[in-house]
């Protein structure tokens, strides 16, 4: 699984970076940016197969970003973690398999981080 990470705030950004190498070692991050417009660039330039992405960002939000993916030939799985609960409606309307809250914790992050292999699987056999 190839990741991009999203997050403005650089402490809540590396905590998931290190959560991400600790449940899922095998998995492969590509990006890691600061705001929406670095996480479009890179997502075009990285081609991930699952972006974790903030709501809140400079730029682009989180949601935007996960718009403007999802109309990609080979749209990533996205997954919103965030601190704020009140955008989960608008995360799902924008394609998100799942919604983690502030601190992540890392048997809830190992679920969704299993999710998406299971959506990428059937891509993979193609």
């Amino acid at each position: 699984m190839k990741i991009l990470i999203a997050d403005d705030e650089e402490a809540p950004r590396e905590q998931l970076q290190q959560a991400v190498r600790r449940v899922a070692p095998d998995a492969q991050i590509l990006a890691l940016c600061e705001n929406g417009l670095d996480a479009w660039d890179d997502c075009l330039l990285h081609e991930p197969t699952l972006c974790l992405l903030d709501i809140r960002m400079p730029g682009l939000s989180g949601l935007e970003v996960a718009r403007r993916a999802a109309a990609l030939a080979q749209p990533p799985q996205v997954v919103f973690v965030t601190a704020f609960g009140d955008h989960a409606i608008s995360a799902f309307e924008a394609g998100a398999i799942d919604y983690l809250m502030k601190p992540i914790d890392d048997t809830r992050l190992a679920q969704s981080l299993n999710r998406a292999r299971q959506r990428l699987a059937p891509a993979a056999t193609d």
